[in-house]
């Protein structure tokens, strides 16, 4: 007798694995898409290189239908998946041990390429476990615990970790250093000092010093062109001293010691890269706002720095008329320690009578608050592995070769691949796949970057731990809510009725980030409005998505046809990713933001090119 669609599970045990497995199934996921971003963007790494190399790191799930037959036809899947989580904790524990090295990069990039292709195999395991150790009710009765399970992953790698590494990187620097502005009428103009004779405080160990920790000024206009001219010659001097990063080199240029471009970079990249910066490239972004006047803090470190520190410059409370121009994020290193940063900060003329403010240089290491991270997440992971060989059942379906399929594997296997490719209408079909979400394949790669890089940059400088928050816990409980919607609607109406709203969903909330782009807000609940908007949209849209590999995966091997659209769905997000770091770099956060909106267009024309069945996603009518 088959129970109820609403009863409880037969098998109360799975309750003992199926939270933990797909908990498990999820971090390494998000901490190779998600963390991996954010980390680099901490070490300093171009967002160029990020974009790029962070989006190599999606092949594994884009070619897993390849090689999901060796899960099949060796061992169990119970074998797997404690093989695997035994493989990405070591990849963790690894990626924990060589971040503080000097090659970091190219070594964690390296690990975490192998640690997605364990995920990747994780999955096939972990899916088919699923399958085999539950009946078919309980596999319907469990598929909310397992996605609710997947998304806290995503709440706790995009948000808890994030936080827990920013939480580090303050506690483990040098003692934060207050710097006062306050505003006196009739304070007398400063003129700024040479910063190469500035002399700040020596010996000790190394800490943050300052030739004056106050500085007052008078809150009135300044004279054309004063502040401009002070911030130009703050940021020369930093960008001099190595304190700041160089603006890039133009286009074509070579780095001395190299070869010289190749063809493609002579012929393609170079005019276009040339054609960009011409009629799109970034301006710098406007500080003063208000025409009052400014001043600079002066500071430096007290010794020789056993590693490179880096600093951030933030206003921590008083008046919000008074602005950092310059000098929000540098780093000492051993050769140039010796030389002070400029700091220039600005009073607001309309600011009433006397006031003031407390901005905060605070540093940290790095390094170490992200290899704690990664050595939490190992032992977690070793904890996994460990617990689930004595949680996980043995059903007898899973003994060595009982799910080998008869007759030959391989033809089987290619078999699967050539029914997908004469599925009807397959062109629009991988059209839709391929670009649905190219838009947001590429903001996705620039949103964490845009919310941490510094506002001198175009960003919004805020710090890791207000990612974590953001985006990786008001976003993703936003995601978790529209995605939740998104199917209610969808099993409401069908799929072809939802389809020109979730299209619009998942694209038009873009423009929250034209917004921040161009406004720059400092309230930090303007922000997390925003984030929670997009993300919202994204996950109403993307259940249409979803269903659409449902519908297409329809037939005989299903379950390979929706491994292959899987596929499809990850290049969709990789291929996009890989130039929208170099594109940023070269028009600036305004304009990116700018293209991702032209770049919806696709998906538009995608949307309205399928033509799904209307009864496909809708709830049946119960019969008479």
């Amino acid at each position: 007798m088959t129970p109820p669609p609403n009863s409880p599970p037969a098998s109360r045990s799975a309750w003992a694995w199926i939270p933990t497995l797909y908990f498990g199934q999820g971090i390494p996921y998000v901490v190779v898409m998600t963390m991996s971003v954010i980390l680099y963007k901490r070490l300093g790494i171009s967002n160029t290189d990020i974009a790029l190399y962070t989006s190599w790191l999606n092949v594994p799930w884009v070619i897993k239908p390849l090689w999901s037959p060796i899960v099949e036809l060796l061992g169990t899947k119970r074998q797997w998946i404690l093989v695997m989580q035994l493989l990405i904790g070591a990849a963790l524990g690894c990626v924990a041990l060589t971040i503080p090295g000097p090659a970091f990069f190219k070594v964690t990039l390296g690990i975490f390429w192998l640690m997605a292709f364990a995920s990747a195999t994780h999955d096939i395991a972990a899916d088919g476990f699923y399958m085999l150790a539950l009946n078919k009710h309980d596999q319907a009765w469990f598929v909310g615990v397992r996605s609710t399970f997947y998304r806290l992953a995503m709440i706790v790698g995009q948000g808890l970790l994030i936080m827990l590494a920013g939480a580090i990187e303050l506690r483990t620097g040098l003692a934060p250093l207050e710097l006062k502005l306050a505003a006196q009428p009739g304070a007398p103009a400063l003129a700024p000092a040479d910063p190469a004779a500035v002399k700040l405080e020596r010996g000790g160990a190394p800490r943050l010093v300052t030739a004056s920790a106050q500085l007052t000024l008078a809150p009135t206009a300044a004279a054309p062109g004063e502040v401009r001219d002070l911030v130009a010659q703050a940021r020369q001097w930093n960008q001099a001293a190595g304190l700041t990063p160089a603006p890039q080199t133009a286009a074509g240029a070579t780095p001395a010691g190299l070869a010289g471009p190749s063809w493609w970079s002579r012929a393609v990249a170079q005019p276009l890269e040339k054609f960009l910066r011409s009629n799109f490239g970034a301006t710098p972004v406007q500080r003063a706002d208000a025409a009052g006047r400014a001043g600079v803090f002066f500071v430096g470190l007290s010794a020789q720095p056993a590693q490179d520190v880096v600093v951030n410059v933030a206003r921590d409370s008083g008046d919000k008329g008074m602005k950092l121009l310059e000098g929000e994020r540098f780093t000492f290193t051993a050769a140039n320690w010796e030389k002070p940063v400029m700091v220039v900060v600005q009073i607001d003329p309309r600011t009433p009578g006397a006031s003031e403010a407390v901005f905060v240089a605070s540093s940290g290491n790095i390094p170490l608050a992200w290899s704690i991270t990664f050595w939490t997440l190992a032992g977690l992971f070793a904890l996994f592995c460990l617990y689930h060989r004595f949680a996980l059942p043995k059903p007898a379906a899973d003994s060595a070769g009982a799910t080998r399929p008869r007759g030959n594997p391989l033809a089987d296997f290619f078999g699967a691949f050539a029914s997908f490719f004469r599925k009807p209408m397959v062109a629009r079909t991988l059209a839709f796949l391929l670009l649905y979400r190219f838009a947001e394949a590429q903001l996705v790669k620039i949103a964490a970057l845009f919310l941490l890089d510094g506002r001198e940059a175009g960003g919004l400088g805020l710090s890791t731990g207000a990612v974590g928050f953001v985006y990786g816990t008001v976003g993703v409980v936003s995601l978790t809510l529209g995605g939740l919607l998104g199917g209610f609607c969808a099993a409401r109406h069908g799929l072809k009725f939802w389809l020109p709203v979730m299209v619009a969903a998942i694209n038009l909330p873009n423009l929250v980030y034209v917004y921040l782009a161009f406004a720059t807000p400092g309230d930090f609940a303007v922000v997390n409005a925003c984030v929670a908007v997009e993300q919202f949209g994204y996950g109403f849209g993307f259940a249409a998505y979803m269903i659409f590999m449902l519908y297409v995966a329809q037939g005989e091997q299903q379950t390979a046809h929706y491994a292959i659209c899987t596929g499809f769905m990850a290049l969709g997000m990789m291929l996009p990713g890989m130039f929208t770091g170099w594109l940023q770099e070269i028009i600036g956060y305004q304009n990116f933001f700018v293209w991702v909106m032209i770049a919806t267009i696709p998906g538009f024309i995608v949307t309205a090119l399928i033509k799904p069945d209307p009864a496909f996603g809708k709830k049946a009518a119960p019969s008479q």
